[in-house]
């Protein structure tokens, strides 16, 4: 047994969990020591992120570890993509921290589309259109505060910003920097010519570095708040570049990194930035290796977890899908359409949806469960055909990782609408990207070929045809 451990800190929307990680008998081995509870505070209308909060819930993480006996080698921190924080001369955060679902940015994008066109900023970047992304958020920062972004001596996104907290190191992590629809795909920098032309303030920006990169170890007020030193590296800190490091053997596949969104694509050598991928929505992030996701966003678990908790979470999510497959109910909706991306009530949009298509309007969680699950199986399917189309490549098999590849009622939908192999695993595939991006760092493991290896010999997979 190694005596190594790792941890990984695993933020999501809706939660974050401290995952301790050592490799056993061969096999990689993982244990969830801390978890906590996320989410959008509502403050005036807004949509804000608590960043003290959950700074002090990673060191409560940390701490955790520590009372169990796990004093880790190294530690990464992951979270959603395109949000951030601006600092001061003083480091410290200059006003509030925004979330992607705040309405601020609505119509920001007509303002980016004055000094570029949207065909012209998709052929810069490669990077789909989200009225979230970062570019429309600084957009936003331009319009609405600008004396906050006049302030401004540093940008972070969330997971630099955090690590930057407990090393007093500030870098920026490049899978998570492209993100923000500012970085050049062919030298994987800030595009700053961009940024100028966007009259936003280039000097903000620090140089992207790859996941791997040694930030440092914790200051010395950190370690003696949690009970250890540790080193910090970057990890694919956007969760979806960790979540796909952890493909199983299935270099080749079409993926699925299932959770609060679907994030369905392949992996590229070089971004895929004509007008078909424009046309289809698709983008081109940051990978480890610099690979290129190329992948759409389809709004994925979000919409069941909202029905679910409109239930007052009532009902498991395997309970639901239960429930789906018992209602089995005709009715079906664009799981892309803007009324499910921040509705006040989900359950009340899809019914409304329903009634305004025509369709037979579900009731029972159970209808609405089959509703939202039939749906997504129908949109994989289209975004299958896309992806083979626009890369003149067919794909055998897709590949589901994440929290959704525990949905087997959904898995079951998918491979019968797709008519591909499928297989489902690992579950937890973003915490053990993070880890395995320091493992290699550490020499533990030595590429990522073996690390993907190792994942499908340690890691329960499902498979459905």
């Amino acid at each position: 047994m190694s005596k190594n451990c790792y941890l990984a800190v695993d933020i999501g929307a809706s939660s974050g969990r401290h995952m301790i990680s050592f490799m056993e008998n061969g096999k990689l081995q993982l244990k969830e020591v801390y978890r906590f509870e996320n989410g959008m505070k509502q403050e005036q209308n807004k949509r804000l992120w608590d960043v003290k909060r959950l700074f002090s819930e990673i060191k409560n993480g940390m701490a955790a570890c520590k009372k169990a006996g796990y004093v880790p080698v190294s530690m990464a921190i992951d979270t959603w993509a395109v949000d951030y924080v601006l600092l001061d001369e003083k480091d410290e955060v200059i006003g509030d921290t925004y979330g992607y679902r705040d309405n601020r940015t609505s119509r920001m994008d007509d303002v980016v589309y004055e000094l570029m066109t949207e065909p012209e900023l998709y052929k810069r970047t490669g990077i789909q259109k989200q009225i979230f992304n970062t570019i429309y958020q600084l957009t936003a920062d331009r319009e609405k505060r600008p004396e906050v972004l006049k302030q401004a001596k540093t940008f972070l996104m969330l997971p630099d910003y955090f690590q930057f907290m407990l090393t007093g190191v500030k870098k920026s992590e490049y899978t998570n920097g492209s993100s923000t629809q500012l970085v050049n795909p062919e030298t994987k920098q800030w595009d700053r010519e961009l940024i100028e032309q966007l009259k936003l303030p280039s000097d903000i920006f620090l140089p992207l570095e790859m996941p791997g990169t040694f930030l440092g170890n914790l200051k010395p007020e950190i370690a003696e708040e949690v009970g250890f030193d540790t080193k910090v590296y970057l990890c694919g800190s956007h969760d979806t570049a960790s979540a796909v490091m952890a493909m199983p053997r299935n270099e080749g596949s079409i993926y699925i990194s299932s959770g609060t969104w679907s994030l369905m694509g392949v992996e590229l050598p070089e971004a895929l930035r004509d007008e078909k991928s424009h046309e289809g929505n698709f983008t081109n992030e940051g990978g480890y290796e610099y690979r290129f996701r190329y992948l759409k966003n389809i709004m994925g678990l979000w919409m069941i977890q909202s029905v679910r908790h409109e239930a007052k979470d009532a009902y498991s999510f395997a309970e639901l899908c239960e429930m789906a497959e018992e209602a089995d109910f005709p009715s079906r909706v664009d799981v892309n359409d803007q009324s499910f991306f921040a509705p006040l009530n989900m359950s009340e949009a899809i019914r409304e949806y329903c009634k305004k298509t025509g369709q037979e309007v579900p009731e029972t969680i159970g209808q609405l469960s089959c509703v939202i699950y039939q749906s997504l199986a129908e949109s994989y399917n289209e975004t299958v055909k896309e992806i083979e189309s626009n890369t003149g490549k067919t794909y055998d098999n897709i590949c589901i990782i994440g929290g959704g590849a525990n949905a087997d009622y959904l898995n079951k939908l998918t491979a019968k609408a797709t008519g591909k192999h499928l297989t489902a695993g690992p579950a937890e595939a973003t915490a053990i990207g993070n880890i395995v991006a320091q493992m290699i760092a550490e020499g533990e493991i030595s590429d990522l070929k073996s690390a993907r290896d190792l994942i499908a010999q340690s890691f329960e997979i499902k498979e459905y045809a």
